[in-house]
């Protein structure tokens, strides 16, 4: 019996390894980022068995595709020939037309004018605004967030939807799958028994056993009667409001009125059309005729299906295009390689590129890999900042004094490669003058890394970042 029982363990073991090298064969054979296929070696070597469970939910591809490919490239080639409203064919400061020409090329994101823009770096501010517009909402409201919580906040906004739905206005909402597994199903069902539409992005029934769990809808976005709309950061959850172990948390949101909103308009339709299989269209949703304001903007969205990711690219671009400076605030840091020979050679060239990260956020492990890349950076002039004044969620970037980006997009590989994103890269000094002074408002709740104190880390922590950091484009 203990013969048989030894054999056993050995036969598994065995064929534990050769359908690993199968896997890894063809991880090192496909056109994979040359960190994740480290990545997942190391999955299969230091997790055995439990790396094959990790690569079948998270690592294959033909899932994916299968999931979102054929149907959002659709769109998305669709939602390039939708007629909206506030598409401008110039006007920004020459050396950013490249940017422009990028974005509308690799994302469909026509140059949109607004007639107004509201910098929103407070969290109870943005519930104030949401609920502002939501009431004034007159025909149809569109809502999208990451997370929506069944707790005080969430409950508030469902009684004003309700109450909205009710009135005879026009209600929809996404919510990621993911985000929201652990709310009970009646929250939703109550909105959908009171006349209010609402879609899961990418089911999940069983989160821990499904590669669904790998790609993300992270968008936050609120569109009112075509007319006023909100971008950035916000989730539906009371900690946003209360903060986390008693620190606040710190978020950033764009309010944008004018033509512009068509383009977080047309973002929300495609994803409703790909999550409800039904086709938003009409004026009512677009109803902005072309007016030249001298602001604009473009709404980009980047996706895990297509070989360019829009968003970390139009972050390199951004960096190759700086004179001054540039400032960048993320609660996460786990960037590719690219996006790191960006940050260093934008720094190498004389421009101050400050980047703020919080000193703790919600999730240990990513601190550790956070900081595990931040050595390099600090050697090449980058200046690095630690949020000292709680969890620093905000997703901003300004440069120049022109030029800014609001939206969901962490500096991580998720946001980079897996998740569905959204952000509004905005062309107007006075809107890069308030992401600014927020980001020098939060300076004074930090403290700077240097590359002395660094160094100076205790060999435990090196090694713990370090082992952390094999996995981060896994994380």
């Amino acid at each position: 019996m203990e013969w048989s029982d030894t054999s056993f363990m050995w036969l598994l073991y065995w064929l534990y390894w050769i359908v690993a090298l199968f896997i890894m064969t063809r991880v090192v054979l496909r056109k994979r980022d040359t960190v994740k296929t480290l990545a997942w070696i190391m999955v299969f070597v230091f997790m055995p068995f439990l790396g094959l469970l990790l690569y079948f939910f998270f690592g294959r591809d033909t899932r994916k595709k299968r999931m979102a490919g054929k149907r959002l490239i659709s769109q998305i080639k669709q939602r390039s020939s939708l007629k909206v409203g506030g598409r401008m064919n110039g006007g920004v400061q020459p050396e950013y037309q490249p940017l422009v020409t990028f974005f509308e090329n690799v994302s469909s994101a026509s140059l949109l004018s607004f007639d107004s823009a509201e910098v929103i770096s407070d969290t109870r501010l943005f519930y104030e605004r949401l609920f502002e517009i939501i009431s004034a909402a007159e025909d149809h409201i569109h809502l999208q967030f990451y997370i929506v919580e069944d707790d005080e906040f969430g409950r508030r906004l469902r009684d004003v939807l309700v109450a909205k739905a009710k009135q005879g206005v026009e209600v929809r909402m996404i919510y990621d799958s993911v985000g929201c597994w652990r709310v009970d199903r009646g929250f939703f069902e109550s909105l959908r028994c009171a006349g209010v539409y609402v879609e899961s992005f990418l089911k999940v029934f069983f989160p821990l056993l499904s590669n669904r769990v790998n790609y993300r809808n992270h968008r936050k976005i609120v569109v009112v009667d075509g007319k006023v709309g909100l971008v950035g950061g916000c989730n539906i959850a009371d900690r946003y409001l209360k903060g986390v172990n008693g620190g606040c948390w710190r978020d950033t949101m764009l309010l944008l009125r004018g033509a512009a909103v068509n383009g977080l308009q047309t973002s929300f339709v495609v994803d409703w059309y790909f999550a409800n299989g039904t086709q938003i269209s009409g004026k009512r949703y677009f109803p902005l005729a072309d007016v030249d304001r001298g602001s604009y903007v473009q709404i980009v969205t980047s996706n895990p299906v297509g070989d360019v990711r829009a968003i970390v690219a139009g972050y390199i671009k951004v960096l190759s295009l700086a004179k001054g400076y540039v400032y960048m605030q993320t609660p996460y840091f786990m960037p590719d390689e690219a996006f790191l020979q960006a940050l260093k050679c934008a720094s190498m060239s004389g421009v101050d590129v400050r980047l703020m990260i919080p000193e703790k956020s919600d999730s240990t492990i990513a601190d550790y890999a956070s900081m595990s890349y931040l050595g390099d950076l600090l050697d090449s002039g980058v200046k690095v900042f630690l949020y000292r004044g709680g969890m620093l969620h905000c997703k901003s970037v300004v440069c120049d004094d022109y030029l800014s980006s609001i939206g969901s997009t962490n500096l991580d590989f998720r946001s980079f490669f897996y998740n569905f994103e959204v952000s509004a890269f905005v062309y107007d000094k006075a809107v890069a003058l308030d992401v600014k002074e927020a980001f020098l408002n939060d300076l004074k709740q930090c403290r700077q890394l240097t590359a002395s104190e660094y160094r100076r880390r205790s060999f435990f922590k090196r090694c713990a970042e370090s082992f952390v950091k094999l996995f981060s484009p896994l994380l």
